[in-house]
């Protein structure tokens, strides 16, 4: 008994997947895209100083995420976004300082998003965020969430860039994508841990690529608006979110 309650309150850190969920997933990517813009970019720190500015805020807030005992939605939403925003460090950093180029970047990143994903089945016995109750759960979960943001940003990029179908075109394919996950949901039987994944990793390249389309400039192909005030604009959606749809903690399976 006592088990069953220590592996609710564990769950309860982690928000019922709802249609709120899927909005404000995809506006904190968008804001991980014009947040690791505006810091590497706009502020000229570069991608490394980015990357490591990002990655102690995201260590910091996946220790805090890790050791409530409850779920709170402002942590986890800051976690979700620390992880899009190094994510974006990242991959960008991997595309151009190192110079592997997006189609590099992108089959690497899938390649360590598919080894922490089997490394987790392999010793926890399932990926499912309604499995999650022991803090080494936790930090899988957390592990695989910055591979699948890294890997988004990369794709998105490659999609937009390299695949020349530009910011608006690869919103499309990305946009298109998930509806088809939405119709495979309900009208098919595949595992819903997996449908889960796949809309988890595709909602990450269309956040990156309205998050390109919105601040990129005109000529290529983008609204030219501020990095600062794009953030600021999606940070205050976020907030409206959570303030007016109250969201409830996933259950555990027991």
């Amino acid at each position: 008994m006592e088990q069953n309650d220590h592996a609710g309150q564990a769950l309860a850190k982690v928000p019922e997947v709802t249609l709120v969920f899927w909005i404000i997933k995809i506006a904190a990517t968008t804001l991980g895209e014009t947040g690791g813009d505006a810091v590497s970019m706009s502020m000229n720190l570069g991608y490394l100083v980015g990357t490591l500015i990002f990655a102690a805020i995201f260590i910091m807030a996946v220790i805090a995420q890790i050791r409530v005992e409850r779920f709170h939605a402002p942590l986890y939403w800051v976690t979700i976004i620390a992880t899009t925003t190094v994510g974006t460090m990242l991959a960008d950093f991997a595309d151009r300082s190192l110079g592997i180029g997006y189609t590099g970047g992108t089959s690497i990143l899938f390649t360590l998003l598919l080894v922490s994903l089997y490394a987790w089945h392999r010793v926890m016995g399932s990926v499912s965020v309604a499995t999650i109750s022991s803090p080494k759960a936790d930090m899988f979960y957390w592990v695989t969430i910055m591979f699948s943001q890294t890997l988004g940003t990369a794709l998105g990029d490659w999609t937009a860039d390299t695949a020349g179908l530009g910011y608006t075109g690869a919103a499309l394919i990305f946009g298109g994508a998930l509806l088809l996950l939405v119709i495979a949901y309900y009208a098919t039987r595949i595992s819903r841990t997996a449908l889960f994944w796949c809309a988890f990793i595709l909602t990450r390249p269309l956040g990156a690529v309205v998050g390109d389309f919105l601040d990129k400039p005109v000529a290529n192909g983008g609204l030219a608006m501020s990095r600062y005030d794009a953030s600021i604009a999606l940070v205050a959606f976020i907030v409206a979110c959570m303030f007016l749809f109250k969201q409830r903690a996933a259950r555990t399976a027991h």
